[in-house]
């Protein structure tokens, strides 16, 4: 699984102009699925968002997760992270998950997020979605869970 995870202000987003989701301070998380991932893959990613140190204390260092600031998280499903441009000027998608395995691992992600106890606010898988933030540093992590990067 792949994720680009923002440090936010305040994120929303909106399907046919109705807000499905909003934030205050936290993260927004555009999730993706790899044809290969698992289980664990989700719990992994789960695991290393709330944990990622982006906020900074009180020395102003990023020494804080969303957890330790009581942030929030929006997470929004985007298969296009698994699109391969390095042929060609279209991307490839082959390597992104099939639809059905795609929301089953998306829905236990944001299962795995919820049970920090945080407010957690999502997209509509395979929606068209209009999503706004105000990335806030900025600050912008790219995670893979097979550490690809």
């Amino acid at each position: 699984m792949r994720a680009v995870v923002q440090r936010v202000s305040s994120a929303e987003v909106r399907v046919n102009g109705q807000i499905l989701g909003s934030i205050g301070r936290g993260l927004l998380v555009l999730l993706a699925v790899g044809e290969v991932d698992q289980a664990q893959d989700a719990a992994y990613l789960a695991k290393k968002t709330l944990n990622l140190r982006v906020f900074e204390d009180a020395e102003g260092k990023m020494n804080r997760s969303v957890q330790d600031i009581r942030g929030s998280l929006l997470v929004i499903s985007q298969f296009t992270l698994y699109g391969d441009c390095r042929k060609g000027n279209r991307p490839s998608f082959v390597d992104a998950a099939p639809p059905e395995k795609a929301e089953d691992l998306y829905t236990l992600y944001l299962e795995e997020v919820g049970k920090s106890g945080i407010e957690i606010a999502s997209g509509k898988f395979q929606a068209m979605m209009d999503v706004s933030l105000v990335n806030q540093g900025p600050v912008t992590v790219l995670l893979d869970s097979k550490k690809a990067f």
